[in-house]
């Protein structure tokens, strides 16, 4: 299958080693780059050191429950997780859900279930990052409803196609922009013939505007792809 969800970092949290491995081969063949936790330990380690855009969680862990995982991750993160447990019982699922799970599939699952559950909680979470009115990265801080941009706590004097560049970048962190997407997404798919040379020199004035104020890496090129934030 296509690398289709490639960028879509997820996190599985599971001390089986049968089921871990299933998880893992079914992900990879959907398209996403699952790392793995063996133990509660392990994970909210991994948890709090990398951004995931998604975790898949069992309860019943070694060294830490993954419920008492789940409420330390919510203390920092709001990353959708998926629970994933043999506990079937209604209670212990509105339990979970208070303590900040967004959804929960009961062991055995169907791995289509999985994949839709997936899909959907990274749908809503994407759908969150766009409509929210603080958009950040590192040091770089985008008031959207005013439409102005901090660097290390300076306004940024953007033109307006830089901002929305920025805009859109920081709307889709994960997500490999090419020119032309970039092109339509500012222009309009109707706004007639497409103009490579436009977008390039419009990214290269918002990358020296931004390089002049951190030396930190805000946007990276990927080659013969285009570009995304840079990590």
């Amino acid at each position: 299958m296509a690398d289709v969800n490639g960028s879509k970092k997820i996190l599985l949290v599971e001390d089986d080693k049968e089921i871990r491995e299933l998880l893992r081969s079914f992900l990879t063949d959907n398209g996403y780059a699952p790392d793995v936790a063996k133990n509660g330990m392990e994970g909210l380690t991994m948890a709090l050191g990398k951004d995931y855009d998604l975790i898949l969680l069992d309860i019943m862990l070694p060294l830490k429950s993954g419920d008492q995982l789940l409420k330390e991750l919510r203390e920092h993160s709001d990353v959708p997780v998926l629970v994933l447990s043999a506990k079937d019982m209604i209670q212990t699922k509105i339990d979970v859900i208070r303590i900040g799970a967004d959804d929960y599939v009961t062991k055995p699952f169907d791995l289509g279930e999985v994949l839709v559950r997936i899909e959907a909680l990274l749908r809503r979470s994407g759908r969150r990052r766009e409509d929210a009115e603080i958009l950040t990265h590192k040091n770089l801080s985008l008031y959207v409803k005013e439409g102005r941009a901090f660097l290390r706590g300076t306004e940024l004097t953007l033109t307006s196609k830089e901002y929305a560049i920025l805009q859109l970048l920081l709307s889709h962190p994960d997500k490999i922009f090419s020119r032309s997407n970039i092109f339509d997404s500012l222009w309009g798919d109707d706004s007639g013939n497409y103009d490579d040379n436009a977008v390039k020199v419009h990214m290269s004035n918002l990358r020296s505007k931004l390089s002049a104020q951190d030396a930190e890496e805000y946007i990276e090129t990927v080659w013969g792809m285009g570009y995304r934030l840079a990590n």
